[in-house]
């Protein structure tokens, strides 16, 4: 398999798990209910927020490896500012996109317990911006996904691949 072959397999992965994480999202949400610009459940909008947010945050890895920026020593997830600075390094509406998730979804959303139904939606909208920056020349289908997560070869070839 060639490199752009491999490449191309590990995007749809990265692809189909980031937006995978979107969707689960949306079903949690649905769980919250809503009274016009209101959410009513505080807990279902905090989960599906945080979610969400690890959703780009998938995203953003493939991206970023992608166009070959180096992870962070030690642990990525420590803090937004190696995703804000090197998303602003490539693209300035990538990294506003990020700023508007992280703060919709991670700090308003998932910490501040927001109900504001367009802030949130505000918030996935942009999420979905964001993955969709990863779509693959063909999406996998579910059937395709299972199949490869059966096999465990996926795991071992996305991990390697993103980190």
């Amino acid at each position: 398999m060639s490199i752009k072959d491999e490449q191309e397999v590990a995007k749809q992965d990265a692809h189909y798990e980031a937006a995978r994480y979107l969707r689960n999202a949306e079903d949690t949400l649905k769980k919250a209910g809503q009274d016009g610009k209101r959410f009513l459940d505080k807990k279902y909008v905090s989960t599906a927020c945080g979610t969400a947010y690890l959703g780009v945050l998938l995203a953003m890895d493939a991206i970023f490896r992608l166009r070959e920026v180096k992870p962070p020593k030690g642990n990525k997830r420590e803090s937004i500012r190696y995703y804000v600075e090197n998303a602003a390094k490539l693209d300035g509406k990538l990294a506003s996109d990020l700023h508007i998730v992280y703060q919709t979804l991670h700090l308003a959303g998932y910490y501040e317990g927001t109900l504001s139904v367009p802030t949130i939606r505000d918030g996935f909208d942009t999420a979905y911006g964001i993955i969709e920056r990863i779509c693959p020349e063909r999406e996998l289908t579910d059937e395709e996904y299972k199949a490869r997560r059966r096999s465990g070869s996926w795991v071992g070839r996305l991990a390697a691949w993103l980190f």
